[in-house]
């Protein structure tokens, strides 16, 4: 059952995954593995045992495009100089938790989008949306929060 969750601010450090459409299933989990392979090197890690995904559904500009696979670190402090920092505003989230393959993420969207819609909340597309992943490394057996932006 879906959740409303209010954030504050969230410091990202990661691999910004950019590529046409198509390829994102295939492009973020290379992305993922290796942000795992070289956690080591990001400091002030908040928790090693989680993976954050972010996006803007309907970004407007060339800077918010693509999908950011991250950590979350209580400051920044000498980035790995390929990696990308990114800080997400304090913002209010639908929160739904998919246990299973990723291949059935879009079907719990559409069931978080639902609920947003009949709850009365409005889906703020052009915020910035989290996924945070507790198990990431087999696809058909991930374990993640999906998170949308809401107004």
């Amino acid at each position: 059952m879906p959740e409303v969750k209010q954030c504050s601010e969230i410091k990202l450090v990661g691999i910004r995954v950019l590529c046409p459409g198509d390829e994102y299933l295939k492009e973020i989990p290379k992305a993922s593995r290796q942000l795992s392979e070289r956690s080591d090197e990001i400091k002030n890690v908040v928790d090693q045992s989680l993976q954050h995904g972010a996006f803007v559904v309907d970004n407007s500009s060339d800077k918010e495009d693509g999908y950011w696979v991250c950590v979350e670190v209580s400051d920044y402090e000498n980035i790995p100089a390929d990696m990308v920092t990114l800080t997400i505003p304090p913002q209010r989230y639908a929160v739904l938790r998919h246990k299973g393959s990723n291949e059935k993420i879009r079907e719990a969207y559409s069931e978080l989008h639902q609920w947003i819609q009949q709850s009365g909340y409005k889906r703020l597309t052009d915020k910035w949306h989290l996924e945070v992943f507790h198990t990431w490394t087999d696809s058909q057996d991930i374990d993640v929060e999906l998170m949308d932006t809401i107004g």
